[in-house]
């Protein structure tokens, strides 16, 4: 008999009643060390009091209007983005998944409004994740998600990841777009060369075609900089966020130049929760913490530990694991086993991971996380590793 609840997911046995910081609490009070976050949402921890209060508050006044009116915490947010990005405009959305389908009408429509309405083919990589709308398997193609679902959407074609001259090769004069992860999460935690990401930048350039950016999962001071792609010293035309931007309520946006935002005038998108006074709220607190730069250094030091002891980590433990992947607090421990298994195990010594492609686990902690809690994270890690040896 099928459940209330649509079975579309693999749960553990796991139900947290409160979060504390890096901390997660069942109903009995078992503790749990939280390296998941939400999957990179909850980049300030969990019950975060300026969060709290930003919330409380707004909800005191004001939930909901529309966008048939102002709001004044949207402009707040958007204010913030655009001050501190390559942004001049911004989109605001409910999720990731929301973020790519406009990334997707926006890079076509510019393209339809300069008169080339041919010019719709969007350049995507193998192994990337965009989201699970029909719009969004079909950018990403990976045979997992787009099975049973179709007919896709059409005008995408799939590369191989990090393979410089197949993107040569397929750039043409049909191209609208060039989308892409500065850093594949679900895909593996794959970090694209700054050298790549800077020649993707002059041949979208040359060529006129617009460069999207996912930084749905690395953005958001998850690598130590605001977000992923600063670290190539390049911008993007256009930019998705979703996750840590609303540090755990459901909030979303698409960045965009002046530029490449210019087809899209009234009436050629909406949301009706999109941008809401509650979710924006949080959202401005969110980017007035994680945008100052002490707080930006505080996550490169306690990434720099981290990475430290991970290393140290797979050396004492050869048959487990095969290396690190990833940058900042966006890490992956390649595995020698099952990553499901590894997850397991971590779950017998109360921490939290995240299963990734490619015999990959996430380490994707709050940026909120201690150098002590960093220490008790590998301590546990060592010991779920000696129970999968001994096992």
């Amino acid at each position: 008999m099928i459940t209330t609840v649509l079975p579309t997911y693999n749960r553990a046995p796991l139900s947290f009643e409160r979060g504390e910081g890096s901390w997660l609490v069942e109903a009995d009070g078992s503790r749990y060390l939280d390296l998941g976050a939400g999957i990179a949402v909850n980049a300030l921890g969990h019950a975060n009091p300026d969060l709290v209060a930003a919330l409380t508050e707004q909800a005191g006044k004001l939930w909901h209007t529309s966008n048939l009116y102002q709001i004044p915490n949207q402009q707040r947010l958007a204010d913030l983005l655009v001050a501190h990005t390559f942004a001049d405009t911004v989109f605001f959305t409910n999720s990731g998944t929301e973020s790519a389908e406009l990334a997707i009408k926006m890079a076509r429509k510019y393209w339809y409004e300069k008169g080339q309405p041919d010019r719709i083919e969007i350049l995507t990589f193998e192994g990337s994740f965009h989201g699970r709308s029909t719009g969004a398997i079909a950018a990403a193609g990976g045979e997992k998600m787009v099975k049973g679902f179709g007919p896709l959407m059409p005008g995408f074609t799939h590369l191989p990841w990090n393979d410089m001259a197949a993107l040569k090769a397929a750039l043409s004069e049909t191209t609208a777009a060039v989308m892409l992860e500065p850093i594949v999460g679900e895909g593996g935690i794959k970090v694209w060369p700054d050298t790549d990401l800077k020649e993707i930048r002059a041949l979208c350039d040359q060529t006129g075609t617009l460069l999207i950016l996912d930084e749905v999962q690395c953005g958001m001071g998850r690598t130590g900089r605001l977000f992923a792609h600063e670290v190539a010293g390049i911008t993007p035309d256009i930019m998705m966020v979703a996750k840590g931007i609303g540090g755990g309520f459901p909030l979303g946006a698409v960045l965009a130049t002046e530029n490449a935002a210019s087809g899209m005038v009234a009436g050629s998108h909406g949301s009706t929760y999109g941008g809401n006074p509650l979710a924006c709220a949080v959202g401005a607190r969110v980017m007035e913490i994680i945008a100052q730069p002490a707080f930006l250094d505080a996550v490169n030091r306690k990434a720099g530990l981290f990475r430290q002891k991970l290393e140290g980590l797979v050396a004492a433990h050869p048959d487990v694991f095969e290396g690190v992947r990833g940058t900042g607090l966006m890490l992956g421990l390649k595995c020698k086993i099952a990553p499901a298994d590894v997850v397991k195990a971590g779950y017998a010594e109360h921490l939290l991971t995240v299963p990734a492609a490619e015999n990959v686990i996430r380490i994707l902690p709050p940026l909120i996380i201690t150098e002590e809690e960093i220490a008790e994270a590998v301590d546990r890690l060592d010991r779920a590793a000696t129970r999968l040896e001994t096992s």
